[in-house]
């Protein structure tokens, strides 16, 4: 008699026989996954059955060389990636087994093509599946590069991703504008360069700084933050504004509008900033020696708004808006906000002018003159919207459709506490409890108070009062709002608006039932010195959202914070000194783009992520 018990061979009385070996099986399979372009993904797999096992992976049906082991690590996606199938076979002396295939799915990384990120000026990217509250902290990240190039780094890096360059091949690209009027395009990936271009002409220099040390200095060259129109020409096409000195000493103004691919002018470019705009008893002219272009590019509807402002408050200038074609560069509109006063200089910090849905668009007007004496339909009656929150109409010829003045306006342009330090955010649509959408914009200047208007009705000028949605007065007691004046722009995520004054915190305002909480909901433990900070948002949809914010000095500081507590710093770079310092830069702000945060310096880009 002989039974088989467990695999052996027993026999009565007799020995036992070999003992069978048991062939693989998968106990659990490679899961799906989704990466952006350029990052990795890896698949793993479980099986058990007698050892040694083998292993073989295969994408598509076809084996992936020296890809023999537990887990694949896919080498630096591309679009061409995605739907790929991965499987991997297992295998040993009893026979085979295969898994169920696992999908990639590979996805571009949001674009980053205007100053901070879209148009209502949010700062928030909600595509950043990298990083997180967990991931970023001084052990697992930290400054990873940097990118060296010619000059200051005034202007936000900008990010397009999948770019094909020619003879290079497909890559995300990170583009960096200089005040020596350069423009480089880096792998965002490999920090290698691609491609640099100059805007300068034979026998041109940057300007100057103009005799006013306080804003751009030693040069001037690119300021404005470009912006980037990917479905534009061919490739898509990168627009910018850059400064030059000719032979002669003249100072010129330049519309560029280079292709994303190779930086090459296109549009028959670059073509001299020029206007003029009616004035009582006759023209105004711009004056190119008088104006910094401090505030970033706007594309709207297929046209770029430039907006000017002055070396420091060197007479005479005023506020001019200069648009442009972007499909012929040629001119399409000018506005002077100030044609028969002056002043009233378009800085904000280096913010763009904002623009909602329909193509209005909106800005901070500096001080200068307003006319208290008003027409009929409630404007100044020159003309003169100085030190005021400004709706553009962006069909036609540019003109002033709506605004709001300050009551105390002329005390507050007359002592230089003007609105237009800071920049101008729109709110996403918000519904108050009686089921009223509202279509809010806010902004905040050297008064800290914050002004919160209805872009419906903006309240224009009423010398006793302010006819707003709301007004926040600057904090303490027995207000709650912030903490010092203004020169920066503020940041939204999930009902939240965050402000960073000078030498204060960081502060956060809720939004809800239509309007901004009158106290601020969160603050964070350390303090920003001048200008504060503008902040940026990162998070994938409503979940890891963090704030970054860059504190100005000699040596600046990266900060990261929980953006649900600001009393939760995750990160900043002074706590790793020797690998993270960087040198400050007044006005930067960190760009977030893909598992990378970018931060502009004196001499270059500095590149923070998740360490190796």
């Amino acid at each position: 008699m002989v039974v088989f018990l467990a695999g052996i061979l027993v026999g009565c009385g007799g020995s036992s026989g070999p003992t069978p070996t048991t062939s693989p099986s998968i106990v659990q399979g490679p899961s799906d996954q989704t990466v952006t372009v350029g990052q990795t993904a890896t698949f793993t797999v479980m099986a058990s059955g007698v050892t040694p096992l083998a292993y073989q992976w295969t994408k598509n049906g076809s084996p992936i060389p020296k890809a023999t082991g537990v887990s694949y690590t896919t080498p630096a996606t591309t679009l061409g990636d995605n739907t790929a199938q991965l499987q991997v076979s297992v295998t040993n002396s009893a026979g085979e087994a295969t898994s169920p295939a696992a999908v990639l799915s590979v996805h571009p990384p949001p674009d980053i093509t205007t100053f901070h990120n879209d148009n209502l000026r949010t700062g928030q990217n909600l595509a950043e599946t990298y990083l997180t509250p967990q991931n970023v902290n001084a052990s697992s990240f930290g400054r990873i590069g940097f990118l060296a190039v010619d000059g200051k780094v005034d202007a936000q890096p900008l990010f397009l991703g999948d770019v094909a360059i020619p003879g290079q091949g497909t890559h995300n690209v990170l583009y960096v504008a200089t005040e020596h009027d350069s423009v480089y395009a880096f792998d965002a990936d490999t920090q290698t360069l691609l491609w640099r271009v100059s805007m300068l002409g034979a026998g041109d220099t940057t300007s100057d700084d103009r005799q006013c040390t306080e804003a751009v200095t030693p040069e001037i060259g690119i300021t404005a933050t470009p912006v980037i129109d990917p479905t534009r020409g061919p490739n898509g096409l990168i627009y910018l504004v850059a400064a030059t000195e000719d032979s002669a000493g003249a100072f010129h103004f330049w519309m560029h509008a280079l292709d994303v691919t190779t930086g090459a002018d296109m549009l028959g470019g670059p073509f001299e900033i020029q206007a003029q705009y009616p004035a009582l008893g006759g023209t105004t002219t711009f004056d190119p020696e008088q104006y910094l272009g401090r505030a970033a590019l706007l594309l709207v509807n297929g046209i770029v708004y430039t907006s000017w402002a002055s070396h420091c408050d060197i007479e005479p200038y005023a506020g001019w808006v200069i648009s442009y074609d972007g499909a012929t560069l040629k001119q399409a509109g000018v506005l002077n906000l100030t044609p028969n006063g002056r002043w009233g200089g378009i800085w904000m910090a280096g913010d763009g002018p904002a623009a909602d849905e329909a193509g209005n668009i909106y800005l901070l007007d500096g001080n200068g003159t307003f006319d208290t004496s008003l027409n009929s339909s409630g404007y100044p009656s020159q003309g003169d919207f100085g030190n005021a929150i400004v709706k553009i109409s962006a069909t036609g010829s540019l003109s002033v459709t709506d605004y709001f003045a300050p009551h105390d306006t002329v005390a507050q342009s007359d002592g230089d506490y003007d609105l237009g330090s800071g920049g101008v955010l729109l709110l996403p649509d918000t519904v108050d409890d009686a089921g009223k959408t509202w279509h809010l914009a806010l902004g905040s200047g050297k008064t800290g108070s914050i002004y919160v208007v209805d872009r419906d009705d903006m309240g224009k000028f009423n010398p006793s009062s302010n006819n707003i949605r709301q007004e926040i007065p600057l904090c303490c007691p027995p207000f709650g709002g912030l903490y010092g004046p203004i020169f920066s722009t503020p940041a939204y995520f999930n009902s939240t608006v965050y402000f960073a004054a000078v030498t204060a915190p960081l502060q956060a305002f809720a939004v809800s039932n239509g309007q901004l909480s009158s106290s601020y909901t969160m603050i964070s433990s350390n303090h920003f010195p001048y200008p504060g900070a503008t902040p940026s948002i990162s998070a994938n949809g409503s979940d890891s959202a963090i704030l970054w914010a860059v504190e100005n000095g000699t040596i600046a500081v990266l900060h990261a914070y929980d953006a649900n507590n600001l009393s939760a710093e995750l990160y900043n770079s002074n706590l790793m000194p020797t690998r993270d310092q960087f040198a400050g830069n007044k006005f930067i702000v960190p760009t977030v783009a893909n598992g990378k945060v970018y931060v502009g310096t004196t001499t270059g880009v500095a590149v923070f992520g998740l360490l190796p």
